[in-house]
């Protein structure tokens, strides 16, 4: 860099930078050199610039790899949105390198990346070492039973991670036997959404023995899973003792009146706020049993039924429980 430049006054850099996009003097400015990046830190308009958004760009590993070393040392930037960029694994080891060094960043989008085991390996063994990230998602990748193994292990010990989103990753019961596991000793992850993957009703006899345990998961998202009545069967009878979890998914989960049986005995004695029930096959049956928990139950807000097909009676037999239901 010419060295003339490097003692322009510093109102002269800011009014040059005026000319510039924010994500210029991110991706092409900053660590140019050290007068630059103090310059940089109190330039207004880059001070204030705390989200990344740069879903479907389809940024090559080129890019990403300047964006990655970035944000090592990047002190505002606290959400990253890569949704829908293809990224490649060489780009994921970029971000991952990055997420070691970064005390920033909270919130990471890799949504719809093609992101699969080896990938997860990458961001696995950052998240060991991170202590800032508390939302990650990395819905519709290919997480697979392998990277579900690398990123339990990960978060085995890991006290900052709060969210983590799963959806629609290809995980079976194998995936979630290595989840579960992670969930009886981990102390900071509050939501977990799995919905969308395959865990069938061995996966959900996994998480309620991890629910035995476990006392900070608040949400749990399962719907689309094929879990039937058998596997609701297991989490009915560990949520009578978990008062921890407050939003329960279980949406088009081949669940029948059965099914309904076993959750309304945990209804009258659990803690939920929501349970999603939508698209399953209840009937007017399962409405009836889930009807006479409502009117034991103290804390149940929301409880979706939508195409279930109870018909007239049984949305009389819920009708008829409402006047009676003990929420206040």
């Amino acid at each position: 860099m010419n060295s003339s430049f490097l003692t322009l006054p510093v109102e002269l850099v800011y009014r040059i930078l005026d000319n510039f996009e924010r994500l210029d003097i991110f991706l092409s400015i900053q660590n140019v050199c050290t007068r630059f990046n103090i310059i940089i830190s109190t330039y207004t308009q880059y001070g204030t610039f705390t989200e990344l958004k740069l879903g479907s760009q389809l940024l090559n590993h080129k890019k990403i790899q300047l964006l990655a070393h970035a944000l090592q040392s990047n002190t505002t930037i606290t959400l990253l949105n890569l949704e829908c960029n293809k990224i490649r694994a060489e780009g994921i080891q970029y971000l991952a390198e990055m997420l070691q060094k970064n005390t920033t960043l909270t919130t990471l989008n890799l949504e719809k990346n093609n992101i699969g085991a080896r990938e997860i390996e990458y961001l696995a063994q950052a998240l060991q070492n991170n202590t800032t990230l508390t939302t990650f998602n990395l819905g519709w990748n290919y997480v697979r039973d392998d990277g579900a193994q690398y990123l339990a292990n990960a978060l085995q010990n890991n006290t900052t991670l709060t969210t983590l989103n799963l959806e629609g990753n290809y995980i079976l019961a194998d995936g979630i036997q290595y989840l579960a596991q992670m969930l009886q000793n981990n102390s900071s992850l509050t939501m977990l959404n799995l919905e969308r993957n395959q865990i069938c009703a061995k996966g959900a006899q996994y998480l309620a023995s991890a629910l035995k345990k476990n006392r900070t998961l608040t949400i749990l998202d399962l719907g689309w899973n094929y879990i039937s009545d058998t596997g609701v069967h297991y989490l009915a009878y560990e949520l009578q003792k978990n008062t921890t979890i407050k939003i329960l998914k279980l949406g088009s989960n081949k669940i029948s009146a059965n099914g309904a049986q076993y959750l309304a005995q945990a209804l009258e004695i659990q803690t939920l706020i929501t349970c999603d029930l939508r698209e399953n096959q209840i009937g007017s049956i399962g409405a009836q049993y889930l009807a006479h928990a409502l009117q034991r139950n103290t804390t149940l807000i929301t409880l979706d039924l939508r195409s279930n097909g109870i018909g007239t009676e049984g949305a009389q037999h819920l009708a008829y429980a409402f006047p009676n239901n003990m929420v206040k």
